[in-house]
C-alpha cells in the first residue's frame, strides 16, 4: 500500500500528538516494511524524535510549494489535495482529529483522540473550541474510518456526533520501546545528578496544567512521609503558580521538583527510579504516561472517570480526582507494602503486552484493510 500521514503534529510537536505520531509511523515502517509512507508536513523542522524516521527508506515527506510555502495552514487544509491526488495514494491517515477539505479519491481514515473540549469546555477558550468541534465534525462524517484511542472516545464520537458506533475502530496507544529496556545504574545516578532528583519520590509526567490535577497530588503530599519527594515533568502553564503557592503555604515546597526540561532521553531512567507513578488528570482520551509507567515497572496511581481504566488496567489503583483523602490512603498504604508494589509493577507489565508496537500496527493494518 501506499498510505499518506498528516504530519503536521510529527515534525513540529515534542510531545502528546507528536509522540504519537510518530509512533504509528514508526511501528508501521518497521513491521509492514513492504508499504510506502508519505509524509506530509506543513513545515521543515527538526525534532529529536524524527531520527528513526528520517533512516527509514520506506518514508518520505511532502511539503507546500509554491505560494502555499507563505500559507503553511492553508496548504494543510486545501492545497494538500492536489499532493495526496500526485502521490497515488491508496489511503491517507489525519492522526490528529482532522482531514482536508475536499478530499476525494483515496480512502481516508481519522485518529480522534479526545473530545475534551466539548466534555471540559473551560479548559479551551471559545474561539479554539468552535475551530475544534468544525473540524472534528467534518472530520468524522468524511472518514470512511475512524479510529478512537479508547471506548470511552468511541463513546464520545457517537455521543457528540451521533457517528454510528460501526464506523468506528478502537485502536490503542503504544509507548516508545525505550521504556521497557533497563537502565544501567550508572545511567540512573548520571540522570540524578543531571536534575537533582531525591532519593525516594513519587513521579507525575504531563503538561503542568489544570486538567491534569497536579494539585490533588501535592495535597496529598501534607500526610505521607517526609523522606518522600514528587517530581512532576511537563511543560508549565500558569497553573503552575497555583500549585507552587500552594506548596509553600502546606510546607511541602521543599519536597515539590518541577521540571520542564527533561529529554526523551533522559525519562525511561526517572520512570525506573519512581516508586509510584501517579495520573490523577480530570479526564483523558487514552493516558500514554501510564502505559510508560506500567512499562517501566512503576505501580500506578490514577484518576477514575474517562479512560484511564483501560490504560492502567485491573492491576493499577483507580481514585476519584476530587478525593484528596483517598489518595493519600492508598499511597500510604501503598508504600508501606513492598511487596503489593511489586505485585502491581509485574501485573502492569504483563498488561501492557496489548500494547506492544506489533500488535497496534497489526490492529492499524486492519483498519487500513477495510
Amino acid at each position: 500500500m501506499n498510505i499518506g500521514f498528516d504530519a503536521k503534529r510529527a515534525v513540529q510537536n515534542n510531545t502528546g500528538l507528536g509522540n504519537y505520531s510518530r509512533y504509528v509511523i514508526e511501528i508501521l515502517s518497521e513491521y509492514y516494511p513492504e508499504n510506502r509512507y508519505v509524509l506530509f508536513a506543513p513545515r521543515r523542522r527538526h525534532n529529536a524524535g524524527l531520527r528513526t524516521i528520517l533512516s527509514r527508506e520506506n518514508i518520505s515527506f511532502v511539503f507546500p510549494a509554491g505560494i502555499y510555502k507563505l500559507f503553511a495552514s492553508l496548504w494543510r487544509t486545501l492545497g494538500i489535495r492536489k499532493d495526496v491526488r500526485g502521490k497515488g495514494l491508496d489511503l491517507y491517515h489525519g492522526l490528529s482529529n482532522e482531514l482536508p477539505l475536499g478530499i476525494a479519491g483515496v480512502k481516508t481514515v481519522v485518529t480522534v483522540h479526545d473530545l475534551i473540549f466539548i466534555r471540559h469546555p473551560r479548559y479551551y477558550n471559545a474561539a479554539d473550541r468552535i475551530i475544534y468541534r468544525l473540524k472534528l465534525r467534518h472530520a468524522c462524517r468524511t472518514a470512511d474510518v475512524i479510529i478512537a484511542t479508547s471506548e470511552c472516545t468511541k463513546r464520545d464520537i457517537v455521543s457528540f456526533f451521533h457517528i454510528p458506533p460501526q464506523k468506528i475502530k478502537v485502536v490503542y496507544q503504544g509507548c516508545h520501546p525505550m521504556f521497557g529496556e533497563s537502565v544501567t545504574e550508572e545511567r540512573r545516578k548520571d540522570v540524578a545528578c543531571k536534575y537533582s532528583l531525591p532519593q525516594r519520590f513519587l513521579l507525575n509526567v504531563g503538561t503542568i496544567e489544570e486538567r491534569k490535577n497536579l494539585m490533588i497530588i501535592v495535597k496529598a503530599m501534607t500526610n505521607i512521609p517526609e523522606d518522600v519527594h514528587l517530581v512532576a515533568i511537563g511543560k508549565s502553564t500558569r497553573y503552575r503558580q497555583q500549585v507552587e503557592r500552594y506548596a509553600e503555604k502546606s510546607g511541602t515546597a521543599p519536597r515539590l521538583h518541577i521540571l520542564d526540561n527533561v529529554t526523551s532521553d533522559d525519562l525511561p531512567a526517572i520512570y525506573r527510579m519512581a516508586e509510584v507513578f501517579i495520573y490523577p488528570s480530570f479526564f483523558e482520551g487514552f493516558g500514554i504516561p501510564v502505559v510508560e509507567a506500567l512499562t517501566s515497572g512503576l505501580p500506578v496511581i490514577a484518576a477514575t472517570g474517562s479512560c484511564l481504566e483501560e490504560a492502567g488496567g485491573p492491576g493499577s489503583i483507580y481514585v476519584d480526582p476530587y478525593d484528596e483523602a483517598g489518595l493519600s490512603e492508598q499511597l500510604i498504604s501503598l508504600l508501606d507494602d513492598k511487596e503489593r508494589m511489586k505485585r502491581m509493577a509485574a501485573d502492569g507489565r504483563e498488561y501492557t503486552k496489548r500494547f506492544s508496537g506489533e500488535r497496534i500496527a497489526s490492529d492499524l493494518m486492519s483498519v487500513y484493510s477495510i
